[in-house]
C-alpha cells in the first residue's frame, strides 16, 4: 500500500492527474491497520487530502469484501465509474465491484407484469405511453434500475406501483425471485470486492434487518463510512416510524388491483370473498380520509409536534382506522391460503404491520421518541423519530463490524472527536485529524463584513443583498450564496439589483442535478440556494469563486427533533445551546464553507455575513472553526485579492485582521 502511493509509485505511474499526498498516505497507513486489527478509526482528512483514494487503495490490497457508504450519489458514481477503474489499471489487479441503490431504484417484474395484466385503456395517454416505454426497457435492461432511462420523469406516480420496495417484496415466493433485479443485485454484491452504497441505503437495511424480506447488502465485515457527519440525520430518518396518507393509498390500490382490473380479478376468490375484500379497502379508504383530514387540524406548519392530547381529536377516526387495517390484514390472511395468492399474503402482511405502526403513533407515549405531523403537499405524515440514536447506530451498524473507518472533512469540534462520539455511540476509537492540503492563506480570502445587523433584525435581508451585490461585481458573478432558510433566499433574491449583469440560478426552479450543470456550464453564474447545496457539491475551477453565507446555521429550536433532543440534554444536565446547537451549526458551517476550494489551483473568497461572530461569547468557537485564511472586515482587499478595482465605497477602514494566531499572512497578490 505505502509503494501504490509513494512518489514514483504505482499511482503516480499510471494515474496523471495523481498528486501523491503525505496526509493522504498517513490516512492510508492507519486505515490498513485497523483493517488488518479490527477496531474503529475516526478519520478528519481536510479538503484535499485525496480521501477516497486513501481508503480504497488499502481496502482492495487487504483482499476482503469492504463495504464502502458515502454520503451523495456523486461520491457513489465518482467510485464506481472513476475511482475504481483507475485503481485497477495502476494496481493491476482485478477489482470486483457492485454498486447499489435503494431498492425504490428498481423495477419489480412482478409488480409491473401485473400492472400490465390489468391493461392500459383507463390510464391517461402520457402513462399509456410510459407502460410501453417501460415494457421494451424491461426486455434488455441487466440491472432494472430507472436511471437507465433519461427521461423518465422523476415523479412519475406510477413508478411507486411498479417498484421493488422492501414494502411490496414477497421474497422468495415471488414467481419472478429468480430473475428479480434486486436479488441479482444483491447476489453480484456477495460475490464482489468492494460494495458501494449510500447512507440511506445503509441505514434502511439495518432498519428492516429483523424483517422477513428487504434486507439487500450481504454480510460485510469491514465498512468505511464517507461523509459520516451527514449518519446521524439518515439513521433518525430510517429509525423512525410513521403512516401517511400516501402509504394507505398504496396499500388500497394493491388490494383494489388484486379484487379486480380490466382484466378481471388477479386472485381466485369466489364472489362473496371477492366483495368482503372490497367492502373492507372501501371502508378503509373511507376511514384513512377521516383520519388524515382530522390530522390536518393538528399541523400548524410543516412540522407540528405531538402529544397523545394533541392528538385526541383525531384518536377517535384513528381508532376507527387502526380497526379497519386489522379488518383487512385478517380477511387478507384468511383467503390468501384457498386462493393460493402469495400477493393476498403480502397485502395482509403490509395492512398489520401499518395498523401496528399506527398504534404505536397514537398512543405517543414511548419517551426515546419524539412526535411530530408533517406536512408535503398534499401529504401528510404522522411520525415518530427516535430522539437518540447512537445506540442504534452502535448496535445495528458498528458492532457487526470488525473494522470501521468513519471519515469525512469534518468531524471534530474544538479539535475533538468528542461531539460526534456521543452522538455516533462511539466509545473505543483510534483518532487521525490531518489538514487541508489546501493553502488557504494564498488561495483564499475570508470576509467578514463589521456594519451588519443581526439577523434577528428588519434590515438584515436588505444589508445581505447590498454585501452580495458589492461581493458580485468584484468576483463578476461565479457565486453561490447560501442561506439558512427559503425566508431569507427569497427576500434577498426579490432585493438583489435586477440590473445585475450575472445569470441567476435559483433553488426550486429546477430539480437540483440541473441547476448544478447549468451553473457549471454557464459563465459568470450565481447560484441561490440553501440546505441542499451546502454539501456533497463539488464545483472545481474558475465557475466558482466565491461562497456567501447569510447567517450561522444554527438548527432551529422550533424544530420538533431538535427541541426534542435539546430538552433531553437539559433534562441530563448539559446544556442544549453549547453542547447540541453550536456544535452541529461548527460542522454544517464547515460543510457549506468547503464547497469553496475543491483543488489546488482554485482561488476564491469566503463571505459570512452575521455579526455574531464578533459579538457573541460563542463567536469564538466558530471563528477557530473557520479555514486559516486571511480575514478582512472591508471590499478592497478583496477587490485587490482578485486584481480589480475596489467597488464604490469599498474603501478599508482600519485595514484587515488575520484569522487564528499564526503571524505573517498577507493577502496574494
Amino acid at each position: 500500500m505505502a509503494e501504490a502511493l509513494a512518489d514514483g509509485g504505482a499511482l503516480a505511474l499510471a494515474m496523471p492527474a495523481f498528486e501523491p499526498r503525505p496526509g493522504q498516505r498517513r490516512m492510508a497507513a492507519e486505515i490498513a491497520r485497523v483493517l488488518e486489527d479490527g477496531g474503529v478509526l475516526l478519520a478528519e482528512a481536510g479538503t484535499g487530502t485525496g480521501k477516497t483514494l486513501a481508503y480504497l487503495v488499502p481496502a482492495i490490497l487487504s483482499g476482503q469484501r469492504v463495504l464502502v457508504s458515502t454520503g451523495t450519489k456523486n461520491l457513489q458514481d465518482q467510485i464506481f465509474g472513476k475511482d475504481l477503474p483507475d485503481l485497477r489499471h495502476a494496481l493491476g489487479v482485478e477489482i470486483r465491484a457492485t454498486y447499489m441503490k435503494g431498492r425504490g431504484n428498481y423495477l419489480c417484474l412482478h409488480r409491473f407484469e401485473a400492472a400490465a395484466a390489468d391493461g392500459t385503456d383507463a390510464l391517461p395517454l402520457a402513462e399509456r405511453s410510459v407502460i410501453r416505454q417501460l415494457a421494451e426497457w424491461a426486455e434488455r435492461t441487466e440491472t432494472g434500475d430507472r436511471a437507465e432511462i433519461e427521461d423518465l420523469p422523476d415523479d412519475l406516480t406510477l413508478w411507486n406501483d411498479i417498484a421493488a420496495t422492501s414494502e411490496n417484496c414477497i421474497g422468495t415466493d415471488c414467481p419472478a425471485y429468480q430473475e428479480c433485479f434486486v436479488t441479482n443485485m444483491r447476489q453480484r454484491a456477495a460475490e464482489s470486492d468492494v460494495v458501494i452504497v449510500n447512507h440511506h441505503l445503509l441505514c434502511a437495511d439495518a432498519a428492516v434487518r429483523q424483517s422477513a424480506y428487504g434486507e439487500v447488502i450481504p454480510a460485510c465485515t469491514v465498512a468505511v463510512i464517507d461523509e459520516a457527519h451527514q449518519l446521524e440525520d439518515v439513521a433518525t430518518q430510517y429509525f423512525g416510524l410513521s403512516v401517511s396518507n400516501h402509504r394507505i393509498d398504496e396499500l388500497y390500490r394493491d388490494g383494489r388491483r388484486l379484487c379486480g382490473g380490466d382484466a378481471g380479478p388477479a386472485v381466485a376468490l369466489e364472489e362473496a370473498a371477492l366483495l368482503e375484500l372490497r367492502d373492507t379497502l372501501d371502508g378503509l379508504r373511507r376511514d384513512a380520509h377521516g383520519f388524515f383530514t382530522a390530522l390536518a387540524t393538528v399541523a400548524g406548519g410543516e412540522r407540528t409536534r405531538v402529544t397523545a392530547d394533541a392528538l385526541a381529536g383525531a384518536a377517535g377516526t384513528g381508532g376507527r382506522l387502526e380497526r379497519r387495517l386489522g379488518e383487512l390484514a385478517a380477511a387478507a390472511a384468511r383467503l390468501a391460503a384457498p386462493a393460493d395468492s402469495t400477493d393476498l399474503a403480502a397485502l395482509g402482511r403490509r395492512a398489520d404491520e401499518i395498523r401496528t405502526c399506527l398504534a404505536f403513533l397514537l398512543a405517543a407515549d414511548d419517551e426515546a421518541y419524539v412526535y411530530f405531523v408533517e406536512r408535503r403537499g398534499r401529504r401528510f405524515l404522522l411520525r415518530a423519530a427516535p430522539i437518540d440514536v447512537s445506540r442504534l447506530i452502535r448496535e445495528l451498524l458498528l458492532e457487526r463490524m470488525e473494522s470501521v473507518v468513519l471519515t469525512s472533512a469534518t468531524l471534530t469540534v474544538d479539535g475533538s472527536f468528542a461531539y460526534l462520539r456521543g452522538r455516533l455511540g462511539i466509545a473505543d476509537a483510534v483518532e487521525l485529524r490531518l489538514p487541508s492540503e489546501f493553502d488557504y492563506r494564498e488561495q483564499a480570502v475570508l470576509y467578514l463584513p463589521r456594519a451588519m445587523p443581526t439577523p434577528n433584525r428588519p434590515g438584515f435581508t436588505a444589508a445581505v443583498a447590498r454585501e452580495v451585490t458589492a461581493l458580485l461585481d468584484i468576483t463578476d458573478g461565479r457565486a453561490f450564496v447560501l442561506f439558512t432558510s427559503y425566508a431569507n433566499l427569497r427576500d434577498v433574491h426579490a432585493r438583489l439589483d435586477p440590473t445585475l449583469p450575472y445569470p441567476l440560478l435559483v433553488q426550486g426552479t429546477a430539480p437540483r442535478s440541473v441547476l448544478l450543470h447549468t451553473f457549471r456550464t454557464t459563465p459568470n453564474a450565481v447560484l441561490l440556494a440553501t440546505s441542499s447545496f451546502w454539501q456533497g457539491v463539488d464545483v472545481a475551477g474558475d465557475a466558482l469563486s466565491c461562497v456567501v453565507i447569510d447567517k450561522l446555521p444554527f438548527a432551529s429550536p422550533g424544530d420538533p427533533l431538535t427541541a426534542a433532543r435539546m430538552e433531553r440534554i437539559a433534562a441530563e444536565g448539559g446544556n442544549p445551546f453549547a453542547d447540541y446547537q453550536v456544535p452541529l451549526a461548527i460542522l454544517t458551517l464547515q460543510q457549506g464553507l468547503g464547497r469553496l476550494l475543491r483543488h489546488r489551483t482554485d482561488r476564491g473568497v469566503l463571505a459570512l455575513l452575521d455579526p455574531r461572530l464578533r459579538t457573541r461569547g460563542y463567536g469564538r468557537r466558530f471563528l477557530d472553526s473557520l479555514p486559516p485564511a486571511p480575514v478582512t472586515h472591508d471590499l478592497a482587499p478583496v477587490a485587490r485579492f482578485f486584481d480589480v478595482p475596489p467597488p464604490d465605497g469599498a474603501r478599508p477602514r482600519g485595514g484587515s485582521e488575520t484569522a487564528g494566531k499564526a503571524p505573517g499572512r498577507r493577502f496574494p497578490g
